[in-house]
């Protein structure tokens, strides 16, 4: 690890942070993160290692970056990729400021006063200049080809809410960095996960000693990759000059005609599953370094829940809501996959328990007889450490009652722990999660033990730290410490440096994220800014509810451990979550038993979700294709054609960076005329 690896990683992570709001909300181009692999990070890799390193190392061998270097950059700038979109940024700054307009727009939030449960420090202050604090946000401070000074952004109101939330945030993300310290010798050593993504990272990483990757050299890999932009970069010309060039290439079919064949599966929602289909060359390779049984469980896994709510459909029971609406409601759905999680932490922590044991009793002071190394024991304390800050701070200053603070600490610390896994072990680099903690702890205390207030801080805290997973931190930093790892760099200082990269992303963002938001204003009817709502209404559904069936004055009174002896369980979600658990222990158990067993239970963690439905076809196809080659031609051919599969990774990187780049330079060029829009990803 060198101080201009370093440099140069802290440097991504200030790019990343800084561009993403620019490229995401004002040019609308793919989303600069989006997933776990993120296509601006791996598409300018792939630039950097095609044109510039060899160029690099021909002028000073001795200067060329080093792989090693190469790593500790990519951990850095991936790690920052969890701050400046879905995993925070993207609801951080309209969750703080927002619910005030919203609260002269909704007549029932003055109704139903829900806006004095809102703790001191929560939200901005509009209380000194309603105009330019609220109305400027929305409207934006620019006026005519004027640019926006920094010091006109109302800093001053911003400050405390900020400090509010940052120890909070960063409380619970050093913990899941150290966490991540902890799982990483059993995962990547003792139990040899494959780690899909960093196989194809490694892939393209120079020698030890700086020559080229021999992928580069391998006709086939440009064969992949050669196709893919060609296909990509046609249907991006296509989008500009659609009267010069034949159409679009498609890259899928609606086969939903297909769903009236069956009428369970139709009235499962099977025509909007078959309509969804989306060719993902990323997915079709990833599938290919799978074992079979985990790419096709991912395959199928969104048709069998088709199938499952037809049926539940046709006997009139929906598995949507008993109560509330997505995300915090107590759904069927998200009992279910918060159930399955459940289950896959049992199995990971059953899996590694002498190891995790050993590593927690030498955290404590205690000897052990597995050897444990000293990034893990560190690991195991900062986590605890972390831990206990979350749930102090969310007691003193949020007013969260400790238990239910470290709870729901612990739960989201659980779902992101589980999310790494999946990630590891099956490269599954889009994860959308449904249910929170905050759900499971509704469900399991109930309303009336729990409160209307302390239910809305669950649903701030899930608002801000658990919505749109698709970028959670916990996975960015389970590749990180292993590609750190291969590439002999210590897991201990890389964890340490992610956690400075953190810092400095958001140092970064959040002051760049509210200017472009200061000087453009914000479309109030955009989805992020909406979700501003939901903590609300939703509380105020909870409170009507109460309040018809006459508990509203007494909810949430008792405090502490005794309430516990208050709970009311949602018997019918507790089912359901112990259903799905049961599956995945079930499932887990059979591929322990038989070898041959053709299911992996990662189907049921992602079967009822966004993130399965939009890769179920292409994890299929990419499932079809390793069948045929083994079968066909063997181990000898299915080696060989691994720098294929590695070309269309490459190639769609390279398909999605290409378009931002062009964008950027028309946006310039133009004097600031909006690019349109093009997207290879899921929104």
């Amino acid at each position: 690890m060198t101080v201009r690896s370093i440099i140069l990683g802290l440097l991504g992570a200030a790019f990343v942070c800084s561009y993403t709001y620019f490229n995401d909300w004002i040019m609308r181009q793919t989303m600069f993160v989006g997933n776990f692999m993120p296509i601006s990070v791996y598409g300018l890799l792939v630039l950097f290692l095609v044109l510039v390193h060899p160029l690099w190392r021909r002028l000073t061998r001795r200067g060329a970056l080093k792989r090693s270097e190469l790593a500790v950059m990519l951990v850095l700038t991936l790690v920052s990729c969890a701050i400046p979109g879905s995993n925070l940024l993207r609801l951080f700054t309209p969750a703080l400021i927002m619910p005030h307009r919203y609260e002269r727009t909704e007549p029932g939030w003055k109704q139903q006063e829900v806006m004095t449960l809102v703790p001191d420090g929560m939200l901005v202050d509009i209380s000194q200049d309603e105009g330019t604090v609220l109305d400027g946000y929305t409207r934006g401070l620019k006026e005519a080809s004027d640019r926006l000074s920094f010091r006109e952004i109302p800093w001053k109101a911003w400050r405390e809410p900020l400090l509010f939330w940052l120890p909070i945030i960063l409380s619970l993300w050093i913990a899941l960095v150290a966490l991540a310290v902890v799982v990483h010798r059993q995962w990547a050593d003792h139990e040899h996960l494959p780690y899909p993504v960093v196989t194809f990272t490694k892939s393209l990483l120079p020698e030890e000693d700086g020559r080229p990757s021999p992928v580069f050299g391998n006709p086939l890999f440009w064969l992949g990759l050669a196709a893919v932009i060609g296909i990509h970069g046609y249907n991006y010309l296509n989008l500009w000059f659609p009267k010069v060039l034949f159409g679009r290439i498609p890259l899928g079919i609606d086969f939903s005609p297909l769903a009236e064949l069956s009428d369970t599966f139709a009235k499962g929602g099977g025509r909007a599953l078959l309509e969804k289909y989306t060719m993902f060359f990323t997915v079709i390779a990833v599938a290919y370094f799978l074992p079979k049984e985990v790419s096709l469980s991912l395959g199928i896994g969104p048709f069998i829940w088709i199938f499952i709510a037809g049926i539940f459909a046709t006997y009139g029971v929906g598995v949507g809501g008993w109560q509330g609406t997505w995300p915090f409601g107590l759904q069927m759905d998200a009992m279910m996959i918060m159930g399955a999680y459940f289950g896959m932490l049992l199995v990971l922590l059953y899996t590694g328990r002498q190891y995790y044991v050993a590593v927690f009793r030498r955290a404590c002071g205690l000897a052990s007889a597995e050897p444990v190394e000293p990034a893990a024991v560190w690991g195991a304390r900062f986590f605890l450490l972390g831990m206990g800050f979350f749930a102090a701070y969310a007691a003193i200053r949020m007013g969260l009652d400790w238990p239910i603070a470290l709870l729901f600490g612990l739960g989201c610390a659980a779902v992101y722990l589980v999310m790494g896994r999946l990630l590891a072990e099956t490269g599954l680099f889009f994860i959308v999660v449904t249910g929170t903690p905050a759900t499971l702890l509704w469900a399991v205390f109930g309303a009336r033990a729990l409160g209307p207030g302390t239910l809305f801080l669950m649903f701030m805290l899930c608002l801000i730290l658990f919505y749109d997973t698709r970028e959670a931190l916990m996975p960015y930093v389970i590749n990180g410490l292993k590609l750190a790892d291969d590439c002999r760099v210590k897991v201990g200082r890389t964890a340490f440096f992610a956690a400075v990269a953190l810092m400095v992303g958001l140092g970064v963002g959040i002051p760049t994220t509210l200017y472009y938001q200061y000087e453009r204003g914000v479309d109030v009817s955009l989805w992020k800014v909406e979700q501003a709502k939901r903590p609300f209404n939703e509380t105020i559904s909870i409170m009507q509810r109460l309040d018809a069936q006459g508990q509203l004055e007494e909810a949430g009174q008792v405090t502490g451990l005794r309430r516990f002896r208050e709970m009311a369980p949602h018997r019918h979600g507790l089912i359901a979550f112990a259903t799905a658990a049961g599956l995945v222990l079930a499932f887990s158990f059979m591929r322990l038993r038989f070898t041959r067993w053709p299911l992996h239970p990662v189907m049921f963690l992602v079967w009822s979700t966004y993130a399965g439905d939009s890769f179920a076809q292409s994890f299929l196809v990419g499932w079809l294709i390793k069948v045929g080659i083994t079968r066909f031609g063997g181990a000898g051919v299915y080696q060989r054609c691994k720098p294929l599969m590695f070309g269309l990774i490459a190639g769609e990187m390279l398909g999605g960076m290409l378009p931002m780049i062009v964008s950027l330079i028309y946006f310039w060029i133009t004097g600031g005329t909006i690019p349109k829009p093009f997207s290879i990803m899921p929104g």
